[in-house]
């Protein structure tokens, strides 16, 4: 696995965006409260989308309150993550508060276990794009091939990582934007296609989502830190391509 420091890291391989008289009023919002199992990864997933957005010009709030999901709260933000949440976090009135500011033309970015949450709430599983189903046993490698327009374009890179089985391949409903090997490792249920991340617009917003992110070391792979800084310029409508 290629890795940095995370300073450095941020120093060397990501850009500003820079001239959007916007830019600095864009916050985020990075929820982490979990019903379920709760991943030691949290803190580090926090701070690094918290250095990510700050290299972009934006502010990151992290919150465990399900209350801060409200109509006029929410309206404060461009982005709402799930990192890493898992189970019923939220109610039926929060639930429609989220839903209200996906359609006012929010952004959701989803990480890990942001699929092994609210299974009981259809409109959020359509979200996600795929329901958790299973994960094979400890950490596996995997090269991670990128993908756009259902094609692999670019070179792949390796992850070591929690690699998610979900319930339903989303393809056909996302945009796939990388695949998994199944071939490269134990315990693959989704067979020769298995999408680990995609997004796609929806509702009025735009959703992006990674199945990597379980493990803390994986916070320090360039090319995991690239696709999560990728998906957080799509989530907060900054770039047209997830």
């Amino acid at each position: 696995m290629r890795s940095l420091t995370l300073p450095l890291l941020l120093v060397l391989s990501l850009s500003t965006v820079a001239g959007k008289a916007t830019a600095e009023e864009d916050r985020v919002l990075v929820f982490t409260r979990t019903a379920k199992f709760r991943h030691d990864s949290i803190p580090t997933a926090v701070s690094t989308l918290r250095l990510l957005a700050g290299r972009e010009r934006m502010a990151v709030d992290q919150s465990e309150n399900p209350a801060d999901f409200n109509d006029a709260n929410l309206a404060r933000y461009r982005v709402v993550v799930f990192a890493n949440t898992t189970g019923d976090v939220l109610d039926a009135t929060q639930q429609q508060a989220m839903e209200s500011f996906i359609r006012a033309g929010g952004g959701f970015m989803g990480v890990h276990s942001a699929a092994d949450t609210e299974y009981d709430w259809p409109w959020y599983g359509q979200l996600v794009g795929a329901y958790f189903k299973n994960h094979p046993e400890g950490l596996q490698f995997s090269p991670v091939q990128p993908e756009r327009d259902g094609k692999p374009v670019g070179t792949a890179w390796p992850v070591r990582d929690e690699l998610y089985n979900y319930r339903s391949n989303p393809r056909g409903t996302v945009q796939v934007t990388a695949t998994v090997d199944e071939k490269r490792y134990s315990g693959g249920t989704m067979g020769t296609d298995h999408p680990i991340a995609w997004c796609h617009a929806f509702d009025g917003g735009r959703s992006w989502y990674t199945g990597l992110g379980h493990d803390t070391a994986v916070y320090r792979n360039r090319d995991f830190l690239a696709h999560l800084r990728q998906g957080l310029l799509y989530a907060a409508g900054r770039s047209p391509q997830c």
